[in-house]
């Protein structure tokens, strides 16, 4: 089902908006991705995603109050919406389908490829 897919920068954009809640905005988001995950999240590519995720229905955003310490400008939180949700539980159930198809096997068994 192709309208449901999410990049894999996208999927942890999600779930981190998901995490924050409604403490999500750009440079929280930001942090939270590089605390939990240890890697490195450039601007310019988390704007992108959070812009590529509004255009598909997945988040919405909103504007918060003015604050001196931003030179009067506000920030813009993100919540998932309605669609995001049911995009993430689709990725959710896809990844887990996956995994539990997986023979036992071939967890226990040394993988030997003859090249």
């Amino acid at each position: 089902m192709k309208k449901y897919q999410l990049g894999e920068f996208e999927e942890i954009v999600m779930l981190t908006v998901a995490v924050l809640h409604n403490d999500a905005y750009g440079v929280s988001i930001k942090k939270e991705i590089e605390t939990r995950l240890s890697r490195s999240v450039s601007v310019g590519a988390l704007q992108t995603a959070l812009k590529r995720l509004e255009d598909k229905g997945y988040l919405k955003s909103k504007e918060g109050d003015t604050t001196p310490e931003r030179a009067g400008r506000p920030k813009k939180y993100f919540q998932i919406t309605a669609l995001g949700k049911r995009a993430m539980e689709f990725v959710r159930e896809t990844r887990e389908e996956l995994w539990r198809a997986i023979p036992n096997v071939a967890w226990d068994s040394k993988m030997n490829f003859e090249v």
